[in-house]
């Protein structure tokens, strides 16, 4: 039915490849992907630099879906035997982790998201522990509208909670302070964390009993061994078996649009080679302010210049394979070389510019070449293409960075080893500039009868993986059952889907 239908996948991250697979999987069409860059994965995938594996961003598989769960064991089976200790160069199979990130703020830890344990009350002081239940109670009575991101935080926390562990972190994060950020990136991804719930998940593990928790309180799950790099290679090697077509290097650049349908494209390749291709039906994963003006035909200067105004946040990573860490282990949870156990940890320093530390030693033990005697790490850096960070070069870059961990106390700079820079563009789509008139480009893209929007960028919506593989597989449904696009812009919006999931960790993973 379809064999003669030329279709075109732009993006070869989670959404684009999902969608690729769905469709080999469910018709008889062969898809073409072109890729900008010459890398499989998008953000999701893994930088091997001597050996020693990034992850860009940390990439956790865990979903409340059977379907992407199902799919995910599909490309890599489930191995619960394997440890964190042992060694298998030629697995591909999930290691099942376990989650443990926190907070590091006046060079104490905090756990993320805060517990009430006696080290949190400690590391805080009396003073600020009363300070901070009045304000979570005077929240509570006293609720905001929430215009922003401040109210949002501050109606679950209380102002002194929020002032201490999201004020400083999301400015850093976003470039803007939390007030003039939709309230919207709260809802997407930290919706289900409060004080209340913190409140209600500890009595429940007290008394043992089952209960629903949100997605950032889960303490398990799945990793590839070599990153999640190694899962989509895996999955386009399959996709590339099944008839599918991967070009790597394509930029898409122009769109030609006629009677509401796109029926060409044309990219460009690293050396500045054209070509053209001839579609069917586009499923886009490109960040949509490109995507719209890369269209010939726009005569809405409204959707134009809604595109214009769309902002992103850029996003810089310094891998630094180090000989150990300054900090100490002082936790029960064992660690080989006795480092701390965290996978990454969120910096909340006021005096420093790193936003996260990624320990890549804890991921996986395949992340890193000698994991036992060498450390590496992932300093994450938020900032905007073109700005005194982006523009540094990659020496002062990673001299600034290891300056930073050594004035927080996290290193001594002579046990620095190696170190490598990546950059990425578009990384997050922000919830502000002209984000308040996205329905304009959305209802202008829907208009475009063949192309069906993917993933965080395709969507400008800061999603998982797993939301994003999902909206590669309502995409392929919904053009091969000729039904509403209406289901792909509905991942993730769900409250039921992206709050809660009961505590059966055993059936999940």
């Amino acid at each position: 039915m379809y064999e003669n239908k030329k279709v075109i996948i732009i993006g070869a991250g989670p959404a684009g490849l999902s969608c690729a697979y769905y469709l080999l999987k469910h018709s008889d069409i062969k898809p073409v992907i072109l890729e900008e860059s010459p890398y499989i994965g998008g953000i999701a995938r893994t930088y091997n630099h001597n050996g020693n594996r990034m992850d860009l961003g940390g990439h956790r598989f865990f979903t409340k879906n059977d379907e992407v769960l199902e799919f995910w064991n599909e490309i890599f089976p489930i191995d619960s035997t394997i440890t964190q200790y042992e060694k298998d160069e030629n697995n591909k199979n999930f290691l099942k982790r376990k989650r443990y990130s926190r907070i590091y703020f006046n060079k104490k830890f905090f756990d993320y998201p805060i517990t009430l344990k006696p080290a949190t009350f400690l590391n805080m002081g009396l003073y600020n522990v009363l300070k901070s239940g009045f304000g979570y109670l005077y929240s509570k009575i006293f609720q905001r509208e929430e215009k922003s991101l401040e109210d949002f935080y501050i109606n679950r926390f209380g102002r002194p909670l929020y002032e201490m562990f999201f004020e400083q972190y999301t400015q850093k994060v976003w470039g803007l302070h939390p007030s003039k950020i939709s309230p919207d990136w709260g809802k997407q991804r930290v919706k289900g964390i409060s004080l209340t719930e913190v409140l209600k998940n500890a009595v429940f593990n007290i008394l043992k009993k089952e209960h629903k928790v949100e997605t950032s309180l889960i303490e398990e799950f799945l990793y590839p061994p070599k990153g999640p790099g190694q899962f989509y290679e895996e999955l386009a090697e399959k996709i590339e078996k099944m008839g599918g077509i991967i070009y790597k290097s394509n930029c898409v650049y122009n769109f030609s649009v006629k009677n509401n349908r796109i029926i060409s494209l044309k990219a460009k390749d690293e050396n500045g080679n054209t070509y053209d291709y001839e579609c069917d039906t586009v499923f886009s994963s490109m960040p949509v302010k490109d995507l719209i003006l890369s269209v010939n035909e726009i005569s809405d200067n409204k959707v134009i210049n809604a595109a214009k105004n769309l902002c992103y946040r850029d996003f810089i990573t310094i891998g630094l394979l180090v000989k150990k860490l300054k900090i100490k282990n002082n936790t029960k949870i064992k660690t080989i070389q006795n480092i701390v156990p965290d996978c990454w940890i969120y910096i909340q320093e006021k005096n420093v510019k790193i936003g996260r530390l990624q320990i890549f030693n804890n991921w996986s033990p395949y992340m890193v070449k000698d994991n036992i005697n060498t450390v590496f790490l992932g300093l994450e850096y938020f900032c905007n293409e073109g700005d005194s960070l982006w523009n540094m070069s990659e020496k002062d870059f990673t001299d600034m960075a290891v300056n930073e961990l050594c004035e927080i106390g996290i290193i001594d700079k002579e046990n620095v080893i190696d170190s490598v820079e990546i950059k990425v563009k578009k990384a997050y789509p922000a919830y502000f500039g002209s984000y308040n008139q996205f329905d304009i480009m959305k209802k202008y893209l829907d208009g475009i009868e063949n192309l069906y929007c993917i993933g965080r960028n395709g969507q400008h919506r800061y999603n998982n993986m797993d939301h994003s593989t999902l909206t590669g597989f309502e995409a392929a449904r919904a053009y091969l059952n000729s039904s509403s696009k209406e289901k792909i812009w509905n991942v993730n919006t769900e409250e039921e889907y992206h709050e809660e999931i009961k505590n059966c960790h055993n059936k999940r993973i």
